[in-house]
């Protein structure tokens, strides 16, 4: 028989513990998000490095490329990535299920095709050495490029190298011709290497974007994501009304000089705020479009075994509010 005494006690300790339990679930809990050096990503590490992203709610992971930034999701290290959208539908193939809750940046030139100075035309990569980074946005560039040169894998030496390893290779003579990006193209112009191809002639194919997991996108992590859109936005304005002193702080991370960094931005659009609402909200957004049309060019390609179903795709509901 429990006496009333301790029966009071006893409601008490599990109202207390009903209490607690409840806190725990509704509290606010931090996010990861891992990313790789790219122009586009670069204002969310000045909005860390300028203290406009609390380190406290959001955690940038560096990375060396994509594939390190999927393994980090997958291994339960990130919650989620800057990724392209071939990326994250690739990883939606492979049963990593991701949304889309932001575009960086749609690529317009600032993926190329760098050749040595012998190389004068697309025609000429035949039986040359050409390097690549294996993953969705390497095979796209080097699928179109050979489309555009009238030539086959077959026709050139794949090499296949990540991005981190490329001007190693470069300076050793182990290419002749590289599919690569911002900032590494930047070093390899400027040792002699001219640009045969770029994203600028496949537009709209390569747009980069902030994926999360999709069981991270409840309750306990919305105010980190919003916190972090926020500050990246906060981030790409000053860039845009003080690019000089914006490049300046960007340049240690990139390995550039500040000199250089503006010009890495020249292939690149960088959607604001209210592009992105443009791009992603609404029931039939423009960005779902692209992926449709993506995914059925990636079966076509090679890339996918079959299109990929977009459900739950694009979460346009953690965008600022303020610019709806």
């Amino acid at each position: 028989m429990v006496f009333r005494p301790q029966r009071i006690a006893l409601w008490g300790f599990l109202t207390l513990l009903l209490v607690l339990v409840g806190s725990e679930w509704l509290a606010e809990k931090p996010v990861s998000i891992a990313a790789y050096v790219w122009p586009g990503y670069e204002p969310m590490f000045l909005a860390r490095n300028e203290g406009w992203l609390d380190a406290q709610r959001v955690r940038l992971a560096e990375t060396t490329s994509a594939t390190d930034s999927l393994k980090a999701i997958a291994e339960g290290r990130a919650d989620g990535a800057a990724l392209t959208l071939d990326e994250v539908l690739q990883a939606r193939a492979n049963g990593l299920l991701l949304s889309v809750v932001m575009i960086f940046d749609l690529s317009a030139g600032a993926d190329m095709l760098v050749a040595r100075s012998d190389i004068k035309k697309l025609a000429d990569l035949k039986g040359r050495r050409l390097g690549f980074e294996q993953g969705a946005v390497g095979e796209m560039m080097l699928n179109a490029a050979l489309r555009a040169a009238n030539l086959t894998r077959e026709d050139v030496k794949l090499v296949r190298l990540p991005v981190n390893r490329q001007r190693e290779a470069w300076a050793r003579d182990q290419l002749d011709v590289v599919i690569t990006y911002e900032p590494v193209a930047c070093h390899l112009l400027a040792q002699g290497g001219r640009k045969l191809f770029d994203s600028g002639q496949i537009p709209g194919a390569i747009v980069d974007v902030l994926a999360i997991r999709s069981e991270v996108l409840d309750r306990r992590h919305a105010n980190a994501i919003r916190h972090l859109i926020a500050a990246h936005f906060r981030a790409l304005d000053h860039l845009h009304r003080n690019p000089q002193d914006s490049v300046y702080r960007m340049a240690p991370r990139l390995g550039l000089p500040a000199t250089k960094v503006l010009s890495l931005f020249k292939g690149l659009v960088l959607p604001e705020a209210a592009e992105n609402y443009h791009l992603l909200a609404g029931t039939s957004p423009e960005l779902l479009a692209s992926a449709r049309k993506l995914s059925v060019a990636m079966v076509a390609s090679g890339l996918l075994k079959q299109e990929v179903p977009l459900a739950s795709l694009i979460r346009a509901d953690y965008l600022p509010t303020d610019f709806q």
